[in-house]
């Protein structure tokens, strides 16, 4: 990627060289995620938890046709007051970037860039799935794709429960995907814990976490890690209390014919109103425990691995 169109703040360069942690963000939570100013309030809080952790942050996205990994003050303050910005897919980078524009990066492009800047921690709210009926729409997240390329390992609450979480699931074992609960073993729920759906893999400390994204490189695995952390039960939203409400936005993005990129925008913008802000609050919330574990996973990666249950190091 030329030089002149990946641009690596110099807080984030610096750790890179010095082989330190390194969290990269995405920021679509930043321009279609979220209304100001409440976007740009959780964008730096999410930072803070990075760096509270002893991780560097580096939030990813377009500005005039460069791609920015870390970006300073203003930059994230004018991102988050852009009403104008791209949401970026893997598909769209190479046209925003011929067209110098500024955008958004979702979890697939933050992966990707991401991957190019040498970061192997992401930390989002949630990925994107499998939509409700997409056996009819066709409609998956290019963000499962991304993760069987991108040698990234994502921490996330879950998919975001608008979508259809037993077909996301289903799509992310066929493309090879390693699905882990932290300190859990049911597939959480985005706003809630549950899911109902079980995992396979539990891991319960940043530790063993860290020595299995080493091994997973080590065997010469392609692709990402899904690390799944869900929201204190104090925090959550409950499904009994959720899910009827996703049941009415989706309904009403329907007779709308609101769909493709503008749907899940619609969808949380629509939760909040109906949620009485509940919503708002568990989507920040969750992000900025995503971010802390991140950094504390990426803190791990940095230490000295230990000799594995076969005898070999788990390096990085």
């Amino acid at each position: 990627m030329p030089a002149d169109q990946l641009i690596i703040a110099p807080a984030v360069k610096a750790a890179l060289n010095a082989k330190s942690a390194v969290v990269a963000l995405e920021s679509t939570i930043i321009t279609h995620g979220m209304p100001y100013p409440a976007n740009a309030e959780t964008a730096r809080e999410v930072e803070a938890e990075v760096l509270a952790s002893g991780a560097v942050p580096a939030t990813i996205a377009l500005i005039d046709g460069a791609l920015h990994v870390g970006l300073e003050a203003g930059e994230l303050d004018a991102l988050a007051r852009n009403k104008s910005a791209a949401k970026a897919s893997r598909r769209d980078l190479a046209l925003l970037v011929a067209e110098r524009r500024t955008a958004g990066a979702t979890v697939a492009a933050t992966m990707l860039i991401a991957a190019r800047a040498g970061i192997t921690v992401f930390a989002t709210g949630g990925i994107g799935g499998v939509h409700r009926n997409a056996e009819l729409s066709f409609d998956i997240s290019a963000d499962l794709i991304e993760l069987s390329r991108s040698p990234v390992a994502v921490v996330c609450a879950g998919a975001k429960s608008i979508l259809d979480l037993p077909k996301t699931l289903e799509v992310l074992e066929t493309y090879g995907v390693p699905v882990v609960g932290y300190r859990t073993s049911e597939f959480p729920a985005f706003f809630s814990r549950t899911s109902g759906l079980k995992l396979e893999h539990r891991l319960d400390d940043a530790q063993a976490v860290a020595e299995a994204i080493r091994t997973h490189r080590l065997l010469g695995m392609t692709g990402g890690l899904l690390i799944c952390n869900p929201l204190p039960t104090v925090d959550e939203v409950p499904a009994e209390e959720i899910n009827p409400r996703i049941d009415a936005a989706l309904a009403e993005a329907a007779a709308r014919g609101i769909a493709g990129k503008d749907l899940t925008p619609y969808l949380l913008g629509r939760l909040v109103e109906l949620t009485g802000g509940k919503s708002l609050i568990a989507n920040r919330k969750l992000i900025r425990a995503n971010a802390r574990l991140a950094g504390e996973i990426a803190v791990a990666m940095c230490e000295e691995a230990k000799p594995g249950p076969f005898g070999f190091l788990a390096s990085r």
